[in-house]
């Protein structure tokens, strides 16, 4: 082991050892102390900011409000609104409660909702006015979740529904929970996609959030002060970054829309000095003030190697790839003095609190330089996916979690990706279950079989194709490609929704009666021909 690494692995067990709060609520309070007025957001689209003063104030009296409502410890409340102060003050409110998060992706549609609501077991659905819609296609007799469990955001309408404001107007200012929550009670069931078909909760406690953001900023390597959030606060990258604020006292960013076009525009304007940069930003056209900006540090994740010291030195900034899942949290990491890493494609060396093995497929270690499925364990990780008992058989090695990405080691350390176990697309910054895609196809009768597949696209990453059978009998121009797109965005979110759409007369068959997906990959250099083109409307 070099000097420098040791170095760093008796930082990190320095670190490991400081104390930090036995509870998001009491994380808060420490912040609401340390910052008092200091802005933590400012939702720059909008006008509108909150101090740590206000934002501790706030989530208290709605807390204060939902436990009027019946809301105790251990109550699920799902949440469905856009980017703006409800969000994080809603997540705080619940977490003061010991109550327990259900973010909802807010382009999900009736079917999509309807399954979170009632898998996750959700008691209150907190939802945007805007969204109503969504929620009157619900079928809101296989959920708990009758009229006056419903808390609207926004347009306030007569009814037996709550409003938000109207909560938190009408709630007194101090709140003490009956029961206090601890570092392992349950906090969010984040949901994520995986090969089982509709998206499994990940049950992450107060202390999964609390280790994620004090390593962030540890492993971020200066004091954090500004941080840009171009994502929807359903996602895990903003709740990471709201408890970075926390501990920092840095104040958020946040747009109401994410935009790539945007993105260094916002940079500049805001002094960000933190951020996660995703590949399509980077292929925004080259600008003159580019590399006029205050960023200390940009995570990457999966960036194309070749292009990564171009990006370095287009913004002028240090860009570092970090490794993370929403079952472990942060996971690997290359420190921001290793320059000699850029380009490498490395995803670095494992965070404080986590320890990685990569093993092959009997569940043992490979030897160094072999590669095999990235294994990871540490304080903090899931409990383990949310009443899904079948998957957390096959998803754990005892205290080990199986990510299903494949990995190597060299011999300084360094981890490299080498690619997925899991039957999953990942698009832009979204994963997608390739079997739930498939599921909603086959539901249209005149499928018999569909299989989904990734496609490299150079802006997201990987688009959707799906391969499609008709019955018996079928030609294309019986039903053609727009029916089967109208009916997938009846079903499925847009982001899942198939941009290539080809037709087969036959399918090869695996031993497990699957779709052989390899042949179908390999049968063609570009998996765009021979299909139908969504977006650009034209036959490739």
């Amino acid at each position: 082991m070099t000097d420098a690494r040791m170095r760093r692995l008796q930082a990190h067990r320095a670190f490991e050892l400081e104390p930090y709060p036995d509870s998001m609520g009491a994380l808060l309070d420490q912040a609401a102390a340390r910052f008092g007025d200091h802005p933590a957001f400012v939702f720059f689209q909008t006008g509108e900011r909150l101090t740590f003063r206000e934002l501790k104030e706030r989530a208290d009296r709605l807390a204060a409000a939902l436990a009027r409502l019946g809301a105790v410890k251990g109550t699920h409340v799902a949440l469905m609104v856009p980017n703006g102060p409800a969000f994080p003050i809603t997540w705080l409110a619940l977490a003061r409660l010991g109550a327990v998060m259900i973010p909802v992706n807010n382009r999900y549609t009736a079917r999509e909702l309807a399954y979170v609501l009632k898998d996750a077991d959700a008691d209150f659905l907190v939802i945007h006015s805007d969204y109503l819609p969504v929620l009157e296609g619900v079928d809101r007799a296989a959920t708990a979740i009758t009229e006056d469990r419903v808390i609207v955001v926004g347009e306030r309408r007569a009814g037996p529904r709550h409003d938000w404001d109207d909560l938190i107007d009408g709630a007194p200012a101090a709140f003490v929970p009956r029961e206090r929550p601890s570092l392992d009670d349950l906090l969010n069931i984040q949901y994520t996609s995986g090969t089982t078909g509709f998206p499994k909760g990940c049950m992450q406690t107060h202390r999964y959030w609390l280790l994620m953001g004090a390593t962030s900023l540890h492993t971020a390597g200066f004091p954090v002060k500004r941080i840009l959030v171009n994502q929807y606060f359903y996602y895990l990258d903003p709740l990471l970054f709201i408890t970075m604020g926390l501990f920092a006292g840095a104040t958020l960013y946040v747009c109401g829309r994410p935009s790539a076009s945007h993105f260094m525009e916002w940079v500049r304007e805001y002094a960000i000095d933190f951020c996660f940069l995703f590949e399509p930003i980077f292929k925004q056209p080259p600008h003159s003030l580019d590399a006029q900006n205050s960023l200390e540090l940009a995570c990457i994740f999966g960036f194309t190697r070749e292009s990564h010291a171009d990006l370095e030195r287009r913004f002028d900034t240090t860009a570092r790839e970090w490794f993370g899942m929403t079952e472990i949290g942060a996971g690997l990491y290359v420190p921001g003095e290793d320059s000699h890493m850029v380009g490498s494609g490395s995803c670095g060396i494992p965070t404080p609190f986590r320890e990685v093995m990569i093993v092959g497929p009997d569940g043992r270690p490979v030897t160094r330089g072999e590669i095999g499925e990235l294994c990871v364990r540490g304080p903090g990780i899931m409990l383990g996916y949310y009443r899904k008992p079948e998957a957390n058989a096959v998803s754990f090695l005892g205290e080990w979690f199986r990510t299903g990405d494949l990995f190597r080691e060299d011999e300084q350390g360094y981890f490299y990706i080498v690619g997925r176990i899991k039957d999953m697309i990942r698009r832009s910054q979204e994963n997608i279950s390739a079997r739930e895609v498939e599921e909603v196809l086959r539901a249209m009768p005149e499928i018999k079989d569909a299989a989904a597949v990734p496609v490299p696209d150079p802006l997201r990453g990987e688009e959707v194709k799906a391969y499609v059978q008709l019955l018996p009998g079928l030609r294309p121009t019986d039903v053609p490609p727009e029916r089967i797109f109208a009916h997938c965005e009846r079903q499925l979110a847009s982001f899942k929704i198939p941009r290539y759409l080809e037709y087969r007369d036959v399918f090869s068959y695996g031993p497990a009666d699957r779709v052989e997906k390899q042949q179908l990959i390999a049968e063609k250099a570009d998996l765009r021909r021979d299909s139908y083109d969504r977006v650009d409307k034209v036959w490739r």
